[in-house]
Parts: structure tokens; sequence; C-alpha cells
């Protein structure tokens, strides 16, 4: 593998939330710009335990990408709470991107998804906050999904509200391949 030459001088806290569309698809835009400049960016995906197709086109660029998922969403559609499995799993995704933070090795951590799972309770917003907390200054940190907490975005130094003015669901129209999956 090549050896990194270029790093952030300074790291913040970015989120990108709102009901609409194109949350994580920022981030890993993000991160594919970075990848550009040789920057490395480390993403954990929780409540997406589909084979989504970021994960193979993000393969391509595997040597300064690093995507991995942990704990699924099956408990949304069933309208319950997340079982001592599901929470498992995202506290592992959780200590699994502190420990890739703290190596020094990413210049970029994506939480995808982060908002969402602190909404049913995978997590609560303090613990997010001592993550951010523990980041070194060299570090971008991105946080993404619906329903971020307002102690988040006080936080944060960059924050961006997808709104959604209209969408191809309201008509019917599912997930398409390459597009929304």
């Amino acid at each position: 593998m090549e050896t990194q030459k270029n790093k952030l001088s300074k790291g913040y806290v970015q989120i990108y939330t709102g009901n609409g569309k194109g949350k994580t698809t920022a981030a890993i835009g993000q991160a594919v710009r970075a990848a550009g400049f040789g920057l490395k960016t480390y993403i954990v995906q929780f409540m997406k335990e589909y084979p989504y197709n970021e994960l193979k086109g993000l393969n391509h660029l595997k040597e300064w990408i690093l995507i991995e998922q942990f704990c699924g969403d099956d408990f949304v559609y069933r309208k319950e709470l997340p079982d001592k499995i599901e929470a498992d799993k995202a506290r592992r995704g959780l200590e699994k991107a502190k420990a890739k933070m703290l190596t020094g090795d990413f210049d970029i951590i994506i939480l995808d998804e982060v908002c969402v799972a602190i909404y049913f309770g995978l997590f609560n917003d303090e613990e997010i906050l001592t993550f951010i907390k523990q980041k070194p200054d060299n570090i971008e940190i991105i946080l993404t999904g619906r329903y971020c907490p307002d102690k988040l975005i006080e936080r944060a130094e960059l924050v961006t509200e997808m709104k959604e003015i209209k969408h191809y669901y309201q008509d019917g129209i599912a997930a398409r391949k390459g597009i929304e999956s």
C-alpha cells in the first residue's frame, strides 16, 4: 500500500440530516473526494446489513475507503425496539469506529445512520458526544441520518439538512438498484 502523504491540519464535525434523500450519498461523496487527495476514510454503517451497492462500488477504492456494516433494521419494520443482539452489534460498530479513529490510520470517520440509531435507542446522544470528544484534532467526523438530536447539531461545525420537496416514492416507485440501493 502506498504511504499516505497528505493529512488534515484540522478536522471538523459534519452532519447530514433531514428527511430528504442523499445523506449517505453526500458522506460517501466526501470520502471519494478525500480519496482523490490521498486521505483515508473509515465508514461504519448502522442499521444497514443489506448489501447496498455502495459496498461494491467502494471496494474499487479499498486502498482509501473501508466500509463496514453493523446492526440491521428489521425491528423498524416489525414496529419494535431493537433487541439486545442488534444493540450489541451497533455497540461493536461504534467501538470499532473509535479504535480506527485512534489508530491515526484514517483521516475521516463516517458514522452512517448514527442519528437514526440514536432515535431507535441503540445509542444516546451523550455516547456520540463522548465519541466526538475523543477525536484527534486532525480527524474529520461525519454523522448521517434522520432525527439528529439538537445536542449533536450544536456541537457540529457543519450541518446540512436534506429536505424532501418531491419524491417518486409518493407515486409508488420502489427503490431502484444503483440509485437508492
